[in-house]
């Protein structure tokens, strides 16, 4: 009897054993390696930041991988096309989360998109880090998945329409935007600046993700007076807006973007069609960085490999994965989601590419507090003032 019990008891501890390092174990992380997932835009009206992102954060990892990787384990990025579509999205976070078990997510484009894989990410303990969105509501109301890697869409255009008040005699605020979260937070922004400064806001137009024509839309902004119109539209549609302004001989407004707008390809437009754009981000464009020796050599790496000079996704995509791999290295080699989460509150630096300080804590998950208000003068992305 007594030899019946001890060999229950030890089948009972073994199946406990079994149990507690089945939980232990940290999804998405093996003694070898640390997977990541990416739910991206390659395909869609975002496609120019998502892109030459995953380039740069693969490149990154590349680096570190053959130095040995981070405690040992090499990072695998595997990254998903939702070309800006909602269903696309949530198949590609249940691929990534349920089906590849990756241990975080990385450089995630979307606000909406990011918004609603929230649930999924708080369930499984997997970190959100870096996505290509400023919204506040990637780090608000605050959670221990959420980073966030720079100023938000509102504050930035907050102290955008705050610089052109005081710098170019705004009075009149109106909107251009997708009627979605990362929209709807560059209007409401908007609609409260010129409250909180003492200006008007007139009016507003609203676009779907696909749309070109805004003819009829700028007409009317026009004909209401309009001498501010905040952008919250694709890259394209940016592009697109302003070249339009132009023909249309619109030249005495100023049309103001958030970070979403500030975007190399937007200055680069031949005939300098968007000279005289203004944009709020949370970094200098690369191109007045390029007398640092650190971003030389990244630029010469990087067009060496892609055979392009590295544009706004690239300097994203790059100072994301050199955040994911500092919180990694802070986390010690016993790698959790709680370790992690740890690691990423402890990191203080300033990101070698955008010269932005950063911080992360336990009560402040947004990295970088800076708002840079530049202007497209020649081609070329000008600072004007900083925040």
């Amino acid at each position: 009897m007594k030899n019946t019990i001890k060999t229950t008891a030890l089948a009972l501890a073994l199946s406990v054993a079994m149990l507690t390092g089945t939980h232990a174990q940290t999804q998405g992380v093996s003694d070898t390696e640390i997977l990541v997932g990416s739910n991206v835009d390659l395909s869609g009206v975002f496609a120019p930041f998502s892109t030459s992102a995953i380039d740069a954060a693969n490149q990154y990892f590349g680096e570190i991988n053959e130095a040995g990787g981070v405690h040992g384990r090499k990072i695998r990025l595997i990254a998903e096309d939702h070309g800006y579509a909602m269903p696309k999205a949530m198949q590609n976070i249940n691929k990534l989360v349920n089906s590849d078990q990756v241990f975080a997510m990385l450089l995630s484009l979307g606000t909406p998109m990011n918004i609603a894989s929230f649930p999924l990410l708080e369930r499984k303990n997997v970190a959100n880090v870096n996505p290509l969105s400023a919204a506040r509501q990637m780090v608000e109301p605050p959670a221990p998945y959420k980073y966030s890697g720079f100023s938000s869409y509102y504050d930035q255009i907050d102290a955008g329409i705050e610089f052109l008040k005081d710098n170019e005699g705004a009075k009149v605020i109106c909107a251009m935007y997708i009627p979605n979260d990362f929209g709807i937070e560059v209007e409401e922004s908007a609609k409260e600046a010129a409250e909180r400064y003492g200006l008007e806001f007139k009016t507003e137009t609203t676009h779907k993700p696909d749309e070109l024509d805004f003819v009829g839309s700028l007409s009317k902004l026009r004909d209401e007076g309009c001498d501010t119109i905040a952008l919250a539209l694709g890259v394209r549609q940016t592009i697109t807006v302003l070249a339009t302004a132009k023909k249309l001989g619109w030249d005495d407004a100023n049309f103001l973007g958030a970070s979403a707008s500030f975007h190399t390809v937007v200055a680069k437009v031949p005939d300098q069609q968007t000279d005289g754009f203004y944009a709020a981000s949370g970094w200098p464009d690369l191109t007045t960085r390029m007398d640092d020796p650190y971003v030389q050599k990244w630029v010469a790496d990087f067009q060496a490999e892609f055979g392009e000079f590295p544009g706004t996704g690239a300097v994203l995509g790059r100072s994301a994965a050199e955040t994911f791999v500092k919180g990694l290295e802070a986390a010690g080699p016993d790698l959790t989601a709680e370790s992690f989460q740890k690691g990423m509150e402890s990191l203080s630096f300033v990101d070698a590419i955008t010269g932005v300080q950063v911080d992360y804590g336990p009560d402040d998950h947004q990295g970088g507090d800076a708002i840079i208000i530049s202007k497209i003068d020649g081609g070329n992305w000008k600072v004007l003032g900083e925040k």
